[in-house]
């Protein structure tokens, strides 16, 4: 058996994105134990850098052992008992994820649902929860991979804000990639993955909870059903003063450093610049689409920067175009899910990829098949 050499492509998928240099030099760096006093010092680090970049001061922020769906689940599994009522939108196929592990959680599930491509409008979901009085959970999916939709937070969150029931916001494809005020915008939990606008390969899940989710957190009457994702437990590893971390899991040693430096370029680069970046990068990329005779098939004005939706022209083997991408090109572009399979694809411009030199590859190999 040889030597692993994967070939070199240009990842404009839904993720993962290519990572820095930088990035990958810091995970080649040597390991130290997971309760080392040096690598204490750089969880609080990556905890602070991850608070900068979630725009949060939330105390309990940190990065959970395992991927995006990871974050997901130990935000679900924490935060609703059985019997507890969550209204979850649902415009994609995240949305309809999350309802998927809150029954499993034992919640009873009320959905509000909008069609893919489109937003869930605001009061739709205002609505759903003043006919339940007494829901634990109001959960969106801020950026839905499967659709490229930005779903708008604020007015839903400042709903939210004095009242019991307990915001979550999936971040997974938005964080880093375009605006996101945790604090600002009322949010409860938030949790994302690092392969996609944080420019670090898959394996860890970001999160945050507030003040407010762990307060109800710690007033559960049943133990959370995962012992791996429970952040009582998590708490006292990641969250503890020197000399009071007590053994939880072995912590990915060598993914927080990886972490920790593409979180460092984040702040280097500048939070607000880099989601301008992403913006004016998805803006060459629709014009450029549009000449080609692509539909921009998500919602105008509600966009995902980071992930465009769009449909090739008629006449396109959608699927055979996006193979020979792959095959002949080496550039990597994604599919539709659900109904929307073999109609469009999902084109990612996050972290270093989100720049005009990028899109201008991808165009002009698609110029061949035009």
């Amino acid at each position: 058996m040889q030597e692993l050499i994967p070939p070199a492509r240009l990842l404009l998928g839904p993720g993962p994105s290519n990572a820095p240099y930088r990035v990958l030099r810091a995970m080649s760096t040597p390991v130290i134990g997971h309760l080392d006093p040096k690598f204490m010092e750089i969880m609080d680090e990556v905890c602070q850098l991850l608070r900068q970049t979630f725009r949060t001061q939330n105390q309990m922020t940190f990065p959970v052992s395992g991927t995006g769906s990871a974050g997901m689940e130990a935000a679900l599994v924490n935060l609703l008992e059985p019997g507890d009522v969550a209204v979850i939108g649902v415009n994609g196929v995240f949305g309809a994820r999350m309802c998927d592990v809150a029954e499993r959680c034992g919640a009873r599930v009320v959905k509000v649902e909008a069609e893919w491509g489109r937003i869930i409008e605001p009061e739709r979901i205002i609505e759903a929860v003043r006919q339940n009085p007494g829901a634990r959970l109001c959960a969106l999916v801020h950026g839905e991979t499967s659709t490229g939709i930005l779903q708008p937070l604020e007015e839903v969150g400042a709903f939210l804000k004095d009242g019991d029931t307990l915001f979550l916001a999936d971040a997974v494809t938005s964080l880093g990639g375009a605006p996101l005020e945790v604090d600002a915008w009322g949010i409860d939990a938030c949790y994302s993955g690092t392969q996609k606008c944080l420019c670090v390969p898959p394996g860890l899940a970001p999160i945050s909870f507030s003040p407010k989710a762990m307060a109800a957190i710690a007033k559960r009457k049943s133990k959370v059903q995962s012992w791996y994702l429970d952040v009582t437990m998590l708490q006292k590893y990641w969250s503890a003063g020197e000399g009071q971390r007590l053994y939880h899991h072995t912590a990915p040693i060598s993914m927080i450093y990886a972490l920790r430096e593409g979180l460092r370029i984040i702040q280097e680069e500048g939070l607000s610049h880099r989601w301008e970046r992403h913006a004016a990068a998805a803006g060459h990329l629709y014009q450029g689409l549009r000449e080609m005779g692509f539909e921009l098939w998500s919602q105008e004005g509600y966009r995902l920067p980071p992930l465009t939706a769009a449909k090739p022209p008629q006449g396109w083997d959608v699927e055979g175009i996006r193979k020979q991408l792959l095959g002949d090109y080496d550039i990597e572009v994604g599919g539709g899910l659900g109904p929307a399979a073999g109609k469009i694809w999902r084109i990612g411009l996050m972290g270093e990829n989100a720049c005009v030199q990028k899109v201008a590859v991808l165009l002009r190999a698609l110029q061949d098949f035009a």
